[in-house]
């Protein structure tokens, strides 16, 4: 059997839960196609590069699978006709990934992402006291100021 990596995108207007019926749903197809889905990650609720179908956002969702190129035409031609499913790509691929995704792995948690020393605070002007703030319209000492043009 084969190896590939299917990736659709669910309308926004979807609940999770659904999203969840849905996958279960095309898991349970390849299955019955003679396959096996080895890994599934919901990557959530995220904006699109650019509107489809009336909607700007979508549920993500990978599926790892093993099955026979019968299956995953099976797949893909329900997939086509389901109403909730705006686009999918399914790729041949040499071996699976055992562990996460590359997308979930940038979801990691805040507290892994290190603070801001006392020094970048001060370059970024965060955490400085006593500086008076500008009145509109003066420009920055350490910035040149265009002459004006006379005609």
């Amino acid at each position: 059997m084969s190896l590939y990596e299917n990736v659709f995108i669910a309308r926004q207007d979807i609940s999770g839960a659904q999203v969840d019926a849905l996958a279960d749903t095309f898991t349970q197809l390849v299955t019955d196609n003679g396959g096996e889905v080895k890994k599934r990650e919901y990557w959530g609720l995220r904006n699109l590069a650019y509107r489809m179908r009336k909607n700007r956002k979508g549920h993500y969702v990978l599926l790892n699978i093993d099955a026979p190129p019968t299956a995953i035409a099976e797949l893909e031609r329900t997939m086509r006709i389901t109403e909730d499913v705006i686009r999918y790509l399914t790729i041949r691929v040499d071996a699976l990934d055992e562990g996460p995704s590359v997308v979930m792995q940038s979801r990691g948690s805040r507290d892994d992402r290190q603070r801001r020393s006392s020094g970048e605070r001060e370059r970024f002007g965060e955490g400085r006291e006593g500086v008076a703030e500008r009145p509109p319209g003066t420009e920055r000492a350490d910035r040149p100021v265009a002459e004006p043009v006379e005609a």
